[in-house]
């Protein structure tokens, strides 16, 4: 497939410059692009913005759970407020796109027993591990279930790769370590060292698992390896849990799934005779051989099941001469909810997970609304389920309203910075693709560079719903607020992102602070993403693409071959010698 993006403005060059491969002849920005770029940035508005968070984030809208009366009053919302701007339904006729889901809660008196060596220890759920199913069962046993480490649970053979290599686990229990072979072992030559890959993260180890047969998976918990503590888990894991009925959604799925802490691990390791950390070690090496423990686990896990359904919101701005193409703008306005007879306060408001990014969409769509009518179309999705998995945009990726081949690229808001302006922009992922090099000049534009988020061992890149659109083959980008802050440097802005991932992330005290935010940063953080997708819907000849090497690229590449977008065909037609070149690269 030949090479998609024609690049306007000073991108062509920071490619060129950033990959050192031979790149095509750019052509120039057209007319509309320019204007726009810069024209309309002051159109959002801080004030605007507070207040859409405010109300998103109140205790009215009772923490935004799916399948609750706050979701009724978020959906209801933001109905309202593209209705207002002018925007049309995304959906068809509707601004609405019916999810179907499961509701699973647990019975969290749940316990689990692990019998070693004939002596057996009670684990309490919360305590010292979570559980749950995604099976639709309202119950869910295993008995005497062999206990099985597997490493880091990983089978890639890219990778010459497999924990489960040699061993049968079908009706056993698989133990794992969160994260990659490389994380804990420090080995910058296995996967991607310490940058997490998607076998990292416990959705791919527990889909995994399920493909191999196993009777229940359990990670095992550690903050680093994570990147966040165990309240996290405890937390996100209790009250209602969401899920896509398995008739949307096939992938594998283990009968019990759930996590313990290193405590507990370590005294089930030690039980058996075998240290974790030595473990652990083993585990990060090739040639690592799973081990069967001599220990079985047994649990009766009860839940309460409804059939539910949520919903994506979805506004369309069409466009004026390509409208069948079109750029994505997205956020989740999920989050966790209300946990009834927990005490204290226990509303999970999520103002800025995620009312930020949603107030995001909304004033950019407000903004560009307001400007010159956009070439191509933007489609505003405000995705559901993103806090059970990533379920309504992987629902939405599934049933697109505008096709994918069709979709320029996605622009993912999800959690922004109120920390105040900073001398960087954060790329999650940096490095995946050419969106890159239409962030990176108006970024420079604000006296800003693009780097790479400070704790890539965190996957970040796969757990916002993005994602679903990069493992489809869509160009995605997602950028947040930098680090290093105009006010206090480097030592600042982690000291404020270590704060909010100790005290707030997750936890009912995230909440607006109109006393302690600085939207200055968040404007300036909007206003760059607002820019990407004026570029893309002002200037036709811009497809993005990811970078060589890129394993979505493939996806790409072949879902614009199979059906090229006439605006892409015009571009080639217009350019026949640059057509040649990308086709050779």
């Amino acid at each position: 497939m030949p090479k998609t993006l024609l690049l306007s403005l000073a991108a062509a060059a920071a490619l060129s410059a950033c990959k050192g491969e031979e790149t095509p002849a750019a052509k120039p920005a057209t007319d509309a692009a320019k204007p726009a770029a810069f024209a309309f940035k002051d159109a959002l508005d801080p004030a605007d913005f507070a207040e859409h968070v405010r109300v998103l984030a109140s205790d009215e809208f009772e923490g935004r759970a799916p399948g609750t009366p706050g979701e009724e009053k978020t959906v209801q919302y933001l109905k309202a407020q593209f209705e207002r701007m002018g925007l049309k339904p995304g959906n068809g006729d509707s601004y609405f796109q019916v999810v179907p889901m499961m509701e699973t809660t647990a019975d969290e008196s749940t316990t689990m027993t692990i019998d070693v060596k004939g002596t057996p220890r009670t684990l309490k759920f919360g305590t010292d591990m979570v559980v749950g199913t995604r099976t639709g069962q309202p119950e869910v046993k295993i008995d005497g279930s062999e206990l099985v480490f597997v490493g880091y649970g990983v089978d890639a053979p890219e990778q010459n790769w497999n924990d489960y290599a040699g061993v049968d686990v079908k009706g056993k229990t698989v133990v794992m370590f969160v994260n990659d072979p490389g994380f804990h072992s420090k080995d910058a030559t296995l996967f991607d060292g310490n940058r997490m890959t998607y076998y990292g993260r416990w959705t791919y180890k527990f889909e995994e698992a399920g493909r191999k047969g196993a009777a229940a998976a359990l990670i095992i918990h550690d903050t680093e390896g994570a990147s966040y503590g165990w309240d996290v888990v405890k937390n996100s894991w209790s009250g209602a849990q969401y899920d896509l009925r398995a008739a949307d959604d096939p992938a594998p799925r283990v009968p019990l799934q759930g996590w313990i802490t290193g405590e507990q691990a370590k005294t089930l390791f030690a039980d058996a005779g075998l240290d974790l950390d030595a473990m652990r070690a083993a585990a990060g090496k090739r040639g690592f051989k799973p081990v069967t423990l001599p220990a079985k686990a047994s649990v009766t896990l009860k839940s309460t099941i409804a059939e539910k359904e949520s919903r994506n919101v979805l506004a369309l701005l069409p466009g004026s001469e390509r409208p069948e193409e079109a750029v994505v703008y997205m956020a989740h306005w999920d989050h966790l909810g209300k946990h009834d007879g927990e005490e204290g306060d226990n509303i999970y408001n999520g103002a800025v997970d995620n009312a930020t990014g949603v107030a995001g969409i909304l004033e950019i769509a407000e903004a560009m609304a307001k400007g010159p009518k956009p070439k191509r179309s933007a489609l505003f999705v405000a995705v559901t389920l993103e806090e059970s998995g990533l379920l309504g945009s992987k629902y939405y990726v599934a049933h697109p309203s505008i096709p994918l081949d069709r979709t320029v690229g996605v622009i993912n808001i999800d959690a922004m910075s109120v920390s105040g302006r900073t001398r960087d922009l954060t790329v999650v992922g940096k490095g995946n693709s050419e969106m890159e090099d239409i962030l990176k000049p108006i970024a420079e534009r604000q006296g800003r560079t693009l780097v790479e988020e400070s704790n890539p061992a965190g996957g970040y890149y796969f757990r916002s719903d993005h994602f679903n659109f990069a493992k489809a083959g869509v160009p995605a980008l997602y950028a947040d607020g930098g680090t290093d802050l105009m006010e206090g440097g480097t030592a600042a802005g982690e000291a404020a992102g270590k704060d909010y991932n100790e005290h707030r992330y997750h936890k009912p005290d995230d909440e607006y602070d109109p006393a302690t935010w600085k939207l200055d940063g968040t404007m300036q953080d909007l206003a760059s993403l607002f820019e990407v997708g004026l570029a893309l819907v002002h200037d036709t000849n811009l497809w993005p693409n990811w970078y060589k090497g890129n394993p979505f690229r493939a996806a790409r590449d072949a879902m614009m071959a199979a059906n090229p977008p006439a605006s892409l065909k015009a571009a080639q037609a217009a350019s026949p010698t640059d057509a040649a070149a990308q086709a050779k690269q």
